[in-house]
């Protein structure tokens, strides 16, 4: 019996490696591909049918897909940092949109949660299950009175058209709030039998409590908004106002630079994650979201 329990994890381990392997190969094969030079770059990925240095007198109908490349190269990071500064000015234009909806939804939103889940009120249940509403319609049932208020406001073609509607968004609230069921009300009680009131109570007993929540729903929120293309498309008609996302997409013909550019794109995803992971999989846990 234990033998046949240890081959089973055994196969088990090994079937999930080869999926973390899988997962893991297009992240591999743009990381060393980035450290190709241009030339080896063109070798391996000239497009189909087309003559180029690898092929003697033949077409090459395939591509080469190279995990190590003959050369170790910078070049392409240079062109991006260095001789691109468009690249730096769209990833700065994320930063001043994503950092904002980030801080605003998750104090929004604890705020929200507080009051859904802690606080008695007439209509708490019909208002959340609003909420709820919202989340379940698709981006394209919202955008065109999105954009009709937008530019009721003013505020087409400014960062603020993507900013404000980010922080009011229903998802944090409504993980939150899942999150903050779990916590026992006695806690509550006790802090207002020592007279407490509802912002001290937020600020030294909910928060400590759920911060593994909040850095679950940053993480998720970085990935969401770091990684938006329709709102800038709409929402923004000067090219040198939109994100990094929607210059990864208009990079053409240049696949030395795109996966340099793709590289520091995920960077700051990647170590986000990796600074938080222990977080982010405990609140995923408490909150009881799946999937």
């Amino acid at each position: 019996m234990q033998v046949a329990k240890l081959l089973q994890k055994s196969a088990l381990t090994v079937f999930m490696g080869a999926i973390g392997v899988l997962l893991l190969f297009p992240i591999a094969i743009t990381f060393t591909n980035s450290l190709m030079t241009e030339l080896e770059i063109g070798i391996n990925y000239g497009p189909i049918g087309q003559m180029n240095q690898a092929t003697v007198g033949k077409a090459n109908p395939f591509v080469n897909l190279k995990l190590l490349p003959d050369q170790v190269s910078m070049e392409q990071y240079g062109k991006v940092l260095v001789d691109n500064p468009r690249y730096l000015t769209m990833f700065w234009n994320s930063v001043y949109m994503v950092v904002p909806i980030i801080a605003g939804q998750t104090l929004v939103a604890a705020l929200a949660a507080y009051a859904f889940s802690k606080l008695q009120f007439r209509g708490r249940e019909h208002l959340f299950l609003v909420y709820v509403l919202t989340m379940l319609m698709p981006f394209q049932v919202t955008l065109i009175p999105n954009y009709i208020m937008s530019d009721k406001l003013g505020l087409l073609n400014s960062s603020n058209a993507i900013i404000l509607p980010g922080i009011f968004a229903a998802f944090g609230v409504f993980m939150l709030r899942q999150f903050m069921l779990d916590i026992p009300y006695v806690y509550i009680e006790a802090a207002k039998m020592d007279g407490a009131g509802h912002l001290r109570i937020f600020y030294k007993i909910i928060i400590p409590m759920i911060k593994p929540g909040l850095a679950a729903l940053v993480i998720l929120l970085f990935v969401d908004y770091w990684n938006m293309v329709e709102q800038p498309l709409i929402f923004l008609d000067d090219p040198f106002k939109q994100p990094l996302s929607v210059y990864l997409s208009k990079i053409n013909g240049e696949l030395g630079i795109a996966f340099a550019a793709s590289m520091l794109y995920m960077a700051p995803m990647v170590l986000l994650f990796l600074y938080a992971e222990t977080y982010f999989i405990e609140g995923i846990q408490l909150s009881g979201i799946k999937g």
